[in-house]
């Protein structure tokens, strides 16, 4: 049966990879939704889709929900995007397991801060003197079940907003994830999601409607006449990505039986992204963990038929660590400071800073 499910899934998957249209590119709108506020997957330069878990999941795969290494998860987070501008990416999300042990369910809302933006009008070129800020905001509501410990499928609905003054817009969007683990020792994984499939979004608001004067001199009257928003497409992504985690050495689990000891190893990742409103790209990385006490990561990002000096904004390297500390004695309770950089063409780069909860 999970031969077939996977199968199935791998061939419409191909069929979607090959679908895109680089012509296309800068076409869709909410780029937002392509903004990773997690710290530790966006150290993989958000290329982990075949292991990601819990709530850093709900921007990846949504079928990592469900691998949570505790109960409970929370976790908020900031990123100061492209080093220079005055934007900024906010996180917040929980995650929880289901008391059957199979499935988990979360939520996660993020915003982006613009900063505060001049007013300019028409009469007013160099600014009235007064700002305003816009408002991107969206809430996502995902589950997911694991069988058996070797696959797990996922599914999250995500309300957009966007918002400004007297213009605003709303859509909905869907991501669906797979995760397959394998081997004597889970150290093979292959992830494969399909993000931001949604109803197109349009603005509305009095902002479009513009008074205009007409008439005869001497009988001048206003009219307002309303303008129409054109609609825009979701920037829909299809990420395929597999794992393989490599163990130094192997412990005795008291039955007589050797086991990889998952106190220090290396996961080694590549990943395929298609982009429906860009050029494809493919990353590889590794990530290095010591005793569930640190992790450090690295990874490589590269968009496929880019021209020089044309490339996506976030191409190149990316790296970042995780510090992990015990909030009681048996270890149940733990806290992870997370950090990551991402080069970026132009601006110098971009900070991820997490803090993450489980218990």
């Amino acid at each position: 049966m999970i031969t077939r499910i996977l199968t199935t899934i791998l061939c419409f998957t191909f069929v979607l990879g090959f679908a895109g249209n680089p012509d296309r590119q800068g076409e869709s709108g909410a780029g937002e939704l392509l903004l990773n506020p997690w710290a530790k997957s966006a150290g993989f330069h958000t290329m982990n889709t075949s292991f990601v878990g819990g709530v850093e999941a709900f921007r990846l795969n949504p079928a990592g929900i469900g691998r949570l290494n505790s109960d409970r998860e929370i976790v908020v987070a900031n990123t100061r995007l492209y080093e220079g501008s005055t934007l900024q990416l906010n996180g917040l999300g929980y995650a929880q397991k289901a008391k059957n042990g199979k499935g988990a369910f979360g939520v996660t809302m993020t915003n982006v801060s613009f900063g505060d933006i001049e007013i300019t009008t028409e009469n007013n070129p160099e600014g009235t003197g007064g700002t305003f800020s816009p408002s991107f905001f969206n809430i996502g509501i995902g589950y997911a079940h694991t069988y058996e410990n070797k696959i797990s499928v996922g599914l999250l609905v995500r309300g957009i907003s966007e918002n400004l003054t007297a213009l605003s817009a709303f859509g909905i969007a869907v991501d669906a994830g797979v995760q397959y683990v394998s081997g004597a020792n889970d150290e093979f994984k292959l992830g494969i999601s399909l993000r931001n499939i949604g109803t197109p979004m349009a603005f509305g608001g009095n902002a479009l409607g513009i008074d205009v004067v007409n008439g005869d001199i001497g009988n001048e009257y206003i009219i307002n006449l309303e303008n129409t928003s054109k609609s825009f497409e979701l920037p829909s992504q299809l990420n395929i990505g597999v794992s393989y985690d490599v163990y130094f050495t192997k412990a005795d689990d008291g039955d007589g039986n050797m086991i990889a000891d998952r106190s220090m190893y290396i996961t080694l990742l590549g990943n395929f992204t298609s982009n429906a409103f860009s050029r494809d790209q493919i990353g590889g990385g590794a990530e290095f963990t010591y005793r569930n006490i640190i992790q450090l990561r690295a990874a490589y990002k590269y968009e496929v038929g880019s021209v020089e000096g044309r490339e996506n904004v976030y191409t190149g390297f990316s790296g970042g660590a995780s510090f992990m500390f015990k909030l009681n004695k048996s270890g149940a309770s733990r806290m992870s400071l997370d950090y990551a950089y991402r080069t970026t063409n132009p601006f110098r780069g971009t900070h991820n800073v997490g803090l993450r909860l489980m218990f």
